[in-house]
């Protein structure tokens, strides 16, 4: 059969959809809302620091098809903002139609509106030890039950549901339900299929030992923002509005989930990006509040719609994995994006993804599951949060490309280029130029 289910379809469950199917396998992606992409819809930030290299390490090992998308649908490229560098700030109203029409013409099977609810495993005994009759258990999926009764098999499965939700989570670690992008309300809560399969999850934290993290910014409408600051978003992509010193939240930098962003510019001013809607930088903002800042009297929250109270929690649900992202204690499940670690970002998620999509093809062949190795930026920040995450310290830390401590690695480690040759020269050096345009099925 040759059948990989891929389960979420955000960012990495698009990416592993994609590798999956260029490898030559049948590729079913489910996702539980009508659109594709998840939190890409509200996000829009590409190539910022060393998400650059980061991409083009991605298209020098044969998976640049999304970030050819991004970089098509980009309103703004090569621009600067508080900390962050040479930014492509994509359209978010574009993106998913793009990426559910490529990926359809790739011959992929999606279905939306198709929530994961349960699952069915075996156990088989494998002989090993040399003949002396040893023998060991090993767990599979045999299949995944969604929300109508529907029952899907596959060879392998891959989980990139994300860490978000449902609801109940949202209320007991942050402000509520928000009714962001994800829409828990409309489509029901996001289950986490490694803990139907038995295992237990991962849930990141915050420093003052609470779980989760809030996301990190919303969505306000252009429109109702001032001619000026439209004209500035429009014609630079940015907007930096001063705020009064009674208007400064400091404290809720500790509470954002893109710690990338948790500067003092970013509680000392308004910092607005333009990706079709005005990206707002912070994880909430009293409307009252907010609108009396001057360019804002008229402001309006397009999402998350509560986004003056509060927004959605994340790192609920991160899966114990391996460096080749196959889960540990299932023998055909793999996982991509947040449910892979504690990742944070669009680059990070295609990362992950694109890795699992490739080894699960490997896997159907009986092959050994590749494993990035650490001179690729790429292979570094795997294995590197993957070894942080069982820390008590390495909880309370997010993992990008795009800034934090692993930014301040790549540099340190000399892994942070915009030199495209350089990167290609890498990708040779480790007999790993596009391979991810291999076909093995």
């Amino acid at each position: 059969m040759n059948r990989v289910i891929v389960i979420g379809g955000g960012w990495s469950g698009c990416a592993a959809a994609l590798a999956a199917r260029k490898a030559g396998a049948e590729v079913v992606l489910i996702e539980k809302t009508d659109l594709l992409l998840g939190l890409g819809n509200v996000g829009g930030i590409m190539r910022n620091n060393g998400r650059y290299t980061a991409a083009e390490e991605n298209i020098a090992l044969g998976a640049g098809e999304l970030f050819a998308i991004t970089d098509e649908l980009s309103r703004h490229r090569n621009i600067d903002f508080p900390g962050h560098q040479h930014a492509s700030l994509y359209d978010v109203i574009k993106v998913e139609p793009y990426v559910r029409r490529f990926l359809q013409e790739q011959g992929i099977e999606i279905r939306t509106m198709a929530r994961a609810i349960d699952v069915e495993t075996e156990s088989v005994s494998i002989s090993i030890g040399n003949g002396k009759g040893v023998e060991k258990r090993r767990k599979y999926l045999k299949n995944i039950t969604l929300a109508d009764g529907t029952v899907l098999a596959g060879d392998v499965f891959i989980e990139c549901t994300g860490s978000t939700g449902p609801m109940g989570n949202c209320l007991t670690y942050g402000n509520g339900c928000c009714m962001c992008v994800l829409r828990c309300p409309a489509f029901g809560p996001r289950v986490s299929i490694t803990q139907k399969a038995g295992l237990n999850d991962i849930m990141g934290q915050r420093k003052d030992g609470a779980f989760g993290a809030f996301s990190g910014s919303g969505k306000l409408e252009k429109a109702s923002l001032s001619d000026e600051i439209q004209r500035a978003l429009n014609e630079k992509g940015v907007a930096i509005i001063p705020l009064l010193p009674d208007q400064v939240a400091k404290e809720k930098l500790e509470l954002k989930v893109c710690q990338q962003y948790a500067l003092e510019e970013f509680a000392d001013n308004i910092v607005l990006l333009d990706t079709g809607y005005a990206k707002i930088m912070t994880p909430f903002f009293p409307l009252e509040k907010l609108r009396k800042v001057p360019g804002m009297e008229n402001a309006r929250y397009i999402d998350p719609y509560a986004g003056g109270k509060g927004n959605s929690i994340r790192y609920l649900s991160v899966a114990e994995r391996e460096n080749n992202m196959k889960v540990s204690g299932i023998e055909n499940l793999l996982c991509g994006g947040e449910k892979s670690g504690l990742f944070v970002g669009h680059t990070e998620a295609i990362t992950t993804g694109t890795l699992a999509g490739y080894n699960a093809a490997r896997l159907i062949k009986g092959m050994r599951p590749l494993e990035l190795p650490p001179q690729l930026a790429l292979g570094d920040l795997i294995s590197y949060a993957n070894e942080k995450i069982k820390t008590k310290e390495g909880l309370l830390k997010r993992y990008t490309f795009a800034g934090a401590e692993y930014f301040e690695r790549m540099k340190e480690k000399g892994l942070y280029t915009t030199d495209v040759q350089v990167v290609q020269k890498r990708a040779k050096k480790y007999d790993l130029a596009n391979i991810y345009k291999e076909k093995i099925l």
